[in-house]
């Protein structure tokens, strides 16, 4: 297969992929755990739970009126999806990981934008912690963009080899 076929057929793979796993484990939750509720998984490590965020990041603008929130995020998701878009397409074929990182940006991004657009909220069901000490609840979108994230700013520390 040619590198510009790869690249081409990447993108809208994991892009899929990552929406299919976002929004088929958000459907099981909202099947499965009543809202507010505690599933342990690991005792004193992970539990599963149904957490509604109408906020960003850390509940960002949680707070603010749900018509001024949703806009906003609806409008930044599609400027970020838009953005990434543009740096994909700028990314030469051999630089696989980079490519692959993009892609779980934007299937992390549709899949909550998807959320926002369906309940006007994400729905969050991780919860790592140890001890009292919990990290915000999130989801598998949040997770793909986290690791795509890590991919791109280790590609921008490095920037020697192409992977």
């Amino acid at each position: 297969m040619s590198r510009a076929l790869d690249k081409y057929l990447r993108l809208p793979l994991i892009t899929v992929l990552v929406v299919a796993a976002d929004q088929l484990s958000k459907w099981w939750v909202l099947a499965a755990i009543p809202r507010h509720s505690v599933v342990p998984v690991v005792p004193g490590f992970l539990n599963l739970v149904r957490v509604h965020n109408p906020g960003g990041a850390f509940g960002f603008l949680a707070g603010q009126s749900s018509l001024w929130r949703g806009l906003f995020f609806i409008f930044f998701s599609l400027v970020a999806v838009g953005i990434i878009l543009w740096l994909y397409r700028q990314t030469p074929a051999v630089y696989k990981w980079l490519l692959t990182g993009f892609s779980l940006i934007i299937g992390g991004a549709l899949g909550n934008l998807i959320d926002r657009l369906r309940f006007g909220q994400v729905v969050d069901f991780i919860d790592v912690y140890a001890g009292r000490f919990h990290w915000p609840a999130f989801n598998l979108a949040d997770s793909a963009i986290t690791v795509g994230v890590v991919i791109f700013g280790l590609y921008l520390l490095s920037r020697k080899y192409p992977v």
